[in-house]
């Protein structure tokens, strides 16, 4: 019994030794963690066990942040953590995140934790388009998030849409130009092939001393109204304080660096703000929030106690921890060295490897092809020697064929006397032929002026025949009349001419034999002709059926569409002018 009771007691004092314990989850930019806390822990206490899990030694730039009532707000360090306007259920949820940046990443960010953490919560307010950035700058920063995430191009590995998933540039950028994916890609790539042998926190470094450089890196912005009640931004950051127009955060209003600010005072949710030259006024703000005036005094003591700690000498804890930063980069350089030594040599070494397999190989064909060559000379020294036997056979049967080519050229000889009197009897009949040929010229010549000749004597006649007839018509009329007047007499007038001698001046030397020869020829030279005009127009024809391919329609003048028209009608010169002949020589009106 005095044991059972013994158990009790010793079970109920080891209960209350058992510290009441509650459970924190803590978000970093790029991964989670949770605790189990002590209730009486204070905000330093977690936010110690956070930098100690991370190895983070630079503590003064970050925080624990958590939103309540859709307020940002920092976990205090003096203070309970549950003492903090903080959900109750659990797991409790901070961000750990920078909650003051410095001025120059490069000399003040020593740890590569530290400039990490930097560089992913930077790349996301780009991303998220809480920091402007102009598209060029947008692609260069995108450029070195590649270089940091895949280390130096390989175009045999990283292919055209390796970054088809990335998140690389802000929506604003994408949504500004007419651009496909792959053309970003490309641009992207093409400034991440130049920074090749960057080691990630190279990387990281080179992105943050770009957007270091932005109008809007490391400005807290709260909304605020003056003693004039007009709407202003407060925008707090490394440098001082900012007053900007709503519709303008990048350039301020006016600026109140911190080494030119006597005293901030914070009193009935009023700000006043003292410069050190007492020529300029005072400048007094609220705003309508408690939690926004406390985190706006926070903002402004962390970054002034900063901004002053700058311009002292480093204390001995910065000093190791640059010193160890110095000793690290250096040992890391010269393990980059070494492996970059040993990459060289890796790929000399596969590179004489493939020299030597490519030789190896090539020494292989050469063999196979020595090989082969011999046999081929093999085969060839035997047909060499079957071909010489045939030779000397075909040696036999030549010269049994040059006695016959030597009787042959003995008879070709004999022919070629009778060929060369051929020949000569030949050219003499060319030479006849030719004097035929030029006489039946001449004769042709000859023909064709006394058919002019010819045919201008009929014209002649015709005129002739037709004053002829004319006449006899006037002398007929004149005969009648003179036969009604004188009835009685029988013997004409000594001086009135005889019809005899009309008769006489009408006559002509043609015979019927010359006018049918004449006609002959004329019909003659008209069939000649018309065969030569039917040649010369289906000559046309086939002429125009191969360019018709090559014509250009729109080139057509207005002439060319008449004549292509009066053609496929059958309308021509002549037949236009023979259809009046055809309807009986009908005068035309004009």
């Amino acid at each position: 019994m005095a044991g059972a009771i013994a158990s009790r007691m010793s079970f109920s004092s080891l209960k209350r030794k058992q510290p009441k314990t509650f459970t924190v989850r803590i978000a970093t930019m790029d991964a989670e963690m949770e605790f189990s806390c002590e209730v009486k822990w204070k905000g330093k206490d977690l936010f110690d066990l956070v930098c100690r899990t991370l190895g983070l030694r630079e503590t003064w730039f970050f925080g624990l942040q958590y939103t309540i009532k859709d307020t940002v707000a920092w976990l205090k360090m003096d203070k309970k953590v549950l003492d903090h306007d903080v959900p109750t259920e659990e797991p409790k949820t901070f961000h750990f995140l920078a909650k003051f940046y410095p001025e120059n990443a490069e000399e003040e960010l020593v740890q590569e934790i530290t400039q990490h953490l930097f560089f992913l919560q930077v790349k996301k307010q780009i991303l998220d388009e809480k920091i402007y950035c102009p598209p060029e700058a947008s692609v260069l920063l995108a450029s070195y998030a590649v270089q940091a995430k895949y280390g130096d191009y390989d175009p045999n590995v990283h292919k055209r849409g390796f970054l088809a998933q990335e998140e690389l540039l802000p929506k604003r950028v994408i949504n500004l130009y007419q651009m496909t994916p792959e053309m970003w890609e490309e641009r992207i790539t093409a400034w991440y092939a130049e920074h090749r042998g960057r080691a990630r926190d190279e990387a990281e470094m080179e992105y943050l001393k770009i957007a270091q450089d932005l109008e809007m890196y490391g400005v807290n912005y709260f909304a605020i109204r003056n003693k004039k009640g007009t709407e202003l931004l407060l925008g707090v950051d490394a440098l001082g304080l900012h007053i900007y127009d709503p519709d303008n955060r990048l350039t301020p209003k006016i600026s109140f660096p911190w080494n030119e600010i006597r005293n901030i005072s914070y009193s009935d949710k009023e700000f006043t703000i003292k410069p050190l030259d007492k020529k300029i006024d005072v400048f007094k703000f609220n705003s309508s929030k408690l939690r926004v005036n406390k985190l706006i005094l926070q903002l402004c003591i962390g970054n002034h106690d900063l901004f002053m700690r700058r311009r002292k000498a480093d204390s001995l804890e910065v000093q190791q921890m640059k010193a160890q930063a110095r000793e690290e980069k250096a040992r890391k350089q010269m393990e980059r060295q070494r492996l970059a030594r040993e990459k060289q040599m890796r790929e000399e070494a596969e590179r004489t490897r493939d020299e030597l397999e490519r030789r190896l190989m090539q020494l292989k064909e050469e063999a196979t092809m020595a090989n082969e060559a011999l046999m081929r000379s093999e085969e060839t020294a035997d047909l060499l020697a079957e071909k010489a036997q045939i030779t000397e056979e075909e040696a036999k049967l030549l010269a049994q064929k040059a006695a016959e080519a030597e009787q042959e050229m003995q008879r070709i000889k004999a022919t070629a006397i009778r060929t060369e009197e051929e020949k000569r009897l030949m050219e003499q009949k060319v030479l006849e032929a030719e004097m035929l040929a030029l006489k039946m010229a001449e004769e042709s010549e000859r023909r064709a002026k006394e058919a002019d000749q010819l045919k201008q004597d009929l014209q002649e006649a015709r005129e002739s025949e037709r004053r002829a007839k004319q006449k006899l018509l006037e002398i007929t009329s004149k005969s009648s009349y003179t036969q009604s007047m004188n009835s009685s007499t029988t013997a004409l007038p000594a001086d009135l001419p005889s019809f005899n001698l009309i008769s006489e001046s009408l006559s002509f030397d043609f015979k019927d034999t010359d006018m049918k020869r004449l006609s002959m020829e004329i019909e003659k030279e008209k069939v000649e002709y018309m065969e030569k005009s039917k040649h010369l127009q289906e000559q046309l024809n086939e002429l125009k059926t191969e360019i018709e391919a090559l014509k250009l329609k729109e080139r057509e003048t207005a002439l060319d569409i008449l004549h292509n028209e009066n053609a496929s009608r059958g309308n021509s010169k002549h037949n236009t002018i023979k259809k009046p002949q055809a309807q009986g020589r009908r005068p035309i009106c004009i």
